[in-house]
């Protein structure tokens, strides 16, 4: 069975975005970019929310970039990729399609059916994933910055019981997380 795997790049204090909707402290530097890279290598479909596709849609046609984000692009292009999504009509980018609501039953037998690993993207849908106690992995990118408020990480009322299986400093400060969750 394949797992479902949770990856965000927070703040210290757990956030994704401020409170503004920026992101721009969370932009991963070239070594960060390649650990990342060999994290989503295995990944065969990506979960996203609409705004979290709107935002990572730029992957489909990303040609200038370092090595790391060329392969990235590669890597992402080759996926599938679920857009769970009322209001789009129509998807942009190549093996996409748009489911319309969030349906625990169909994560699990996508879980069940797929040979490759999934990831979830986007703290809501991810925070749904999780409260439906579909998340086998959850790996966190902590950045050194504080941003006091914003779209959390993770939901803020919602109890696990995690294991620590992996840590990493990178040079710039950033320090990944990597923890399974205990069932």
């Amino acid at each position: 069975m394949a797992k479902l795997i949770y990856a965000a790049i927070t703040s210290l204090d757990g956030y994704v975005e401020d409170a503004d909707g920026n992101f721009d402290w969370a932009a991963p530097d070239e070594e960060v970019h390649t650990f990342v890279n060999a994290l989503e290598r295995p990944i065969g479909t990506y979960l996203y929310g609409r705004r979290m596709y709107e935002t990572m849609r730029y992957w489909e046609t990303a040609t200038d970039q370092s090595p790391a984000t060329r392969d990235y692009a590669a890597i992402w292009r080759s996926a599938e990729k679920v857009v769970y999504s009322r209001t789009l009509q129509a998807v942009t980018s190549a093996k996409t399609r748009i489911w319309r609501s969030f349906d625990a039953d169909a994560v699990q037998l996508l879980k069940e059916s797929s040979a490759a690993d999934i990831s979830v993207g986007g703290a809501e849908l991810a925070a749904q994933a999780l409260e439906s106690a579909l998340v086998d992995e959850i790996h966190l990118f902590l950045n050194p910055v504080i941003v006091g408020g914003g779209k959390r990480a993770l939901p803020h009322h919602l109890q696990l019981a995690l294991e620590l299986v992996d840590e990493h400093r990178f040079a710039g400060g950033v320090v990944h997380l990597h923890y399974q969750v205990k069932n």
